[in-house]
């Protein structure tokens, strides 16, 4: 199909027309013209396909509900991102879907932001090879990927107006760096603009942000799709390379054409602007022939369970409570409704509706079979989250007459959603009452945790031997969690964001959610465990933390050169073996510090990262690659990446702060202020 030909052949009506949705979902066609429409639905974790009936009652089909990207960031696995992306692209197959809404890869700035759950990490890195992995997974389906929300959707609160204040390096190499990595490596074939405005412009209309970096500097050749209603005025975001508006607006068409009328806008911006959409509109139509027609809902319930599996995290596990040992432990009170209805993702435009749901009592129940009288105690009232004396007074009663406690908490439904921010990280209060009263009726309890973001447990994590953050894991995260207490699978997540010790000890702490105008990002590039480490501050937890029913050594890490130029790649080997007693997935992670820098650089930067699966006695060779990016910073003066001169130390460790080898490389900078 010639595109310039289809577009010689329309009227600039029609142009102006393709330049706005059809209705919520679907993009205009013109049929005797011979262009087609495409449909485009909600993600990411899964397909939220909206559907009107006969009756023009609306609905939202089933789907596979998958672990949100919280929970698929703490496996640190892109074969099980790409993997996830390609079932979910086979779902919108099935469907007629031609665009899933997603990734999201925005920074967790703060653990309030309700949306975190649909983030991947506070991390740049992490999260954007997390996202390049899970479109590469979705588009070898023949389906296409809207990453977003571009750029700086950090909170819900005032998203639609607030004005993010960000200095440019920390937008470059935090905020858009997760964004340029996957539309570097992915290619998706659309971008999606967010609603806040950036250094005082809104995304929908930042031609700096839209066409400067996403086009020219990184090459992005599909088309920008308005986040729903976040146009405010359509020729400005026409002429920063805005292509689609969505949803359908009445006003879209009237305000392009008197633009056009104006002089405002020109023939040349509108059919570039046209071309650059049809190119993927046809792309995609074309791919429809070769797609999949129906899908194995079976087979993606069971990669549900196995992404839950290396996602759910064990935080604490004090005189080794866990795994649950038969031989020692014949009695448990599994206390709290979460046990039997999970929650299993959080709220909004994300919200899938699962096929199916496991829940981790029942799974429980077939793994104690008669070796362990189970006693199941609801802890409070599901409609209320209030604590019913009955129900605690039996919970406890349950508690002092049971080897062992496992208590599931979490945050309750529509907690964490779009659309607000949570006021607060601690759990309810009369939850955390609950926990303590139990822990002290009974030494050995474990606390199960089903949220999408940090907890604050500073108040009862000493008291409890055990915590399993069991993040929101999907339709089929209940069973994966009974099988970890059980060790029939050997947890292997770790966290992609830091736990602080309470929200007052966090970077944005003082500046966020702004002022009713703006939100100043006063921490810079001082991001979750940047800002940590680098000043030294207590945290709950540390990025990267999660630990294993097995141990891991680290050993004969080698370095290559040890003196390089810019050009260099550096290559970075050792070896790690498992010397436990059960087979098990560590999460190997490369940190960078620049020792001796002239210009203010954090602590440690994570710049390479993999999961290795080892049998016991197992011993693996480990091998990083590391380019300039490795070593780079972002030089205001410059106005470009720049490497000092230097000595580097190159940190491998198990967390952020469990670092187990180091090493050193000398690197020279083609260009110094020296």
């Amino acid at each position: 199909m010639n595109i310039k030909e289809v577009i010689s052949k329309l009227s600039i009506d029609e142009k102006l027309t393709l330049l706005t949705g059809k209705d919520t979902w679907n993009t205009v066609a013109i049929e005797e013209k011979g262009v087609p429409s495409i449909c485009v639905s909600d993600g990411p974790h899964g397909l939220r396909k909206v559907c009107t009936n006969e009756k023009g009652q609306t609905f939202t089909k089933e789907a596979v509900c998958f672990p949100t990207a919280s929970a698929l960031s703490a496996t640190w696995n892109t074969e099980l991102a790409e993997k996830v992306g390609q079932a979910i692209g086979e779902e919108c197959s099935a469907n007629d879907v031609d665009i899933i809404l997603g990734p999201g890869t925005n920074i967790k700035r703060t653990p309030l932001c309700g949306r975190n759950f649909e983030y991947f990490s506070e991390d740049p890195v992490l999260a954007g090879e997390l996202s390049a992995a899970y479109i590469k997974g979705v588009q070898s389906t023949g389906v296409g990927t809207s990453l977003k929300h571009f750029s700086t959707n950090n909170q819900e609160y005032d998203r639609f107006h607030v004005n993010t204040e960000v200095d440019i390096r920390a937008l470059r190499e935090i905020y858009l760096k997760p964004f340029e990595i996957a539309v570097k490596k992915s290619k998706p074939t659309s971008v999606m603009c967010a609603y806040n405005r950036l250094n005082g412009i809104y995304c929908s209309e930042n031609k700096f942000l839209l066409n400067d970096i996403l086009r020219e500097e990184w090459g992005f050749d599909g088309f920008v799709v308005s986040d729903w209603g976040a146009v405010h005025d359509r020729a400005k975001a026409l002429k920063a390379s805005l292509e689609l508006e969505m949803p359908y607006s009445e006003k879209s068409f009237d305000a392009l054409k008197q633009a056009y009328e104006n002089g405002k806008i020109t023939d040349e911006e509108i059919d570039s602007a046209v071309e650059r959409f049809l190119n993927i509109v046809f792309r995609l139509y074309n791919n429809r022939n070769n797609r999949v027609k129906e899908y194995n809902p079976d087979g993606h319930h069971k990669l549900a369970k196995e992404i839950a599996l290396e996602a759910i995290t064990l935080l604490k596990n004090e005189d080794n409570i866990l795994p649950i040992k038969k031989e020692k432990i014949k009695s448990i009170a599994v206390i709290g409704n979460y046990a039997k209805t999970p929650i299993i993702q959080g709220g909004g435009s994300a919200e899938v509706k699962p096929i199916k749901i496991d829940n981790a009592f029942d799974r429980i129940i077939e793994l104690a079979g008669s070796d362990i009288e189970i006693k199941y105690s609801d802890l409070y009232a599901a409609w209320s989250h209030i604590n019913s004396i009955n129900n605690l007074s039996t919970a406890l009663t349950f508690a002092c007459d049971s080897d062992m406690a496992i208590i599931f908490v979490g945050s309750p439904f529509n907690y964490e959603s779009e659309g607000y921010d949570r006021t607060s990280i601690t759990l309810p209060p009369h939850i955390e009452d609950a926990i303590l009263k139990i822990a002290a009726k009974n030494p050995n309890t474990v606390v199960v945790i089903q949220a999408g973001s940090a907890i604050d447990m500073s108040s009862w994590i000493d008291k409890v031997k055990g915590v399993v953050f069991a993040w929101f894991t999907g339709q089929a995260g209940g069973s994966a969690i009974a099988e970890i207490l059980f060790g029939l699978s050997n947890p292997c997540g770790k966290i992609a964001e830091t736990f602080p010790l309470k929200i007052e000890d966090t970077p944005s702490y003082a500046t966020y959610p702004g002022n009713g105008y703006a939100s100043w990002y006063a921490e810079g590039i001082m991001v979750g465990y940047r800002y940590y480490d680098t000043y030294n501050k207590d945290v709950l937890f540390p990025f990267g933390h999660g630990l294993s029913y097995t141990t891991f050594e680290y050993k004969d890490l080698t370095i290559t050169p040890d003196t390089a130029s810019e050009e260099n790649e550096i290559n970075v080997k050792f070896r790690i073996k498992n010397t436990g007693n059960m087979q098990g997935k560590e999460i190997v992670q490369l940190y960078v510090k620049d020792t001796h820098s002239k210009a203010l650089r954090p602590d440690k930067e994570l710049k390479a990262f993999c999961k290795i699966d080892l049998k016991p006695g197992e011993e693996k060779e480990v091998e990083f690659k590391l380019d300039k990016s490795a070593f780079a910073y972002f030089n205001t003066s410059f106005n470009d990446w720049h490497v000092e001169s230097g000595r580097f130390k190159i940190l491998i460790g198990s967390s952020s702060r469990d670092i187990r080898l180091k090493g050193n490389v000398y690197v020279k900078s083609n260009f110094d202020f020296s």
